[in-house]
């Protein structure tokens, strides 16, 4: 059913439950994994000019270590916990807007399935849907898999 399964992770908790339920499904499956981390250049400073974003659109980046660490920790945990149920998972860390950075992704790699999390880390909660989870369903169409995340506290 599935060859290839999508993971956007910012590396928060309902990435990772989103993880989780991914992992799943590419045990199940057989599936080869990609997890995808995008800095969502809207975000960043822009005051680093033109060059700085060019370089972060491309996953280079050059003096911004912390960010660079950050992306490789949410990508690596996908990675690490894939390794221990014997799946192979291609990390990649691009710069953009996340949710045509991830329609983009799962077009070009020919993804069966996006999974991600409900809302991540970014401003306040919608409704029901994070705004890059909401666009993402609007901006593919690569099925997607929303997993929502209740904080037990």
């Amino acid at each position: 059913m599935y060859e290839r399964i999508l993971i956007p992770t910012d590396g928060s908790d309902v990435a990772e439950s989103a993880v989780e339920h991914a992992l799943d499904l590419a045990e199940k499956y057989e599936t080869e994994v990609h997890a995808l981390y995008v800095v969502d250049i809207d975000s960043v400073n822009l005051s680093l000019g033109t060059e700085q974003v060019d370089r972060l659109k491309q996953g280079r980046f050059g003096e911004m270590e912390e960010l660079k660490q950050k992306a490789d920790e949410a990508t690596g945990t996908v990675a690490t916990r894939g390794a221990d149920r014997d799946i192979d998972v291609v990390e990649h860390i691009s710069g953009g807007r996340p949710h045509k950075v991830i329609a983009d992704y799962a077009d070009d790699h020919e993804m069966d399935l996006i999974v991600m999390g409900s809302h991540g880390r970014a401003g306040v909660r919608r409704a029901l849907l994070g705004s890059v989870t909401e666009r993402t369903l609007r901006s593919t169409h690569v099925p997607v898999l929303v997993v929502d995340y209740l904080d037990q506290d």
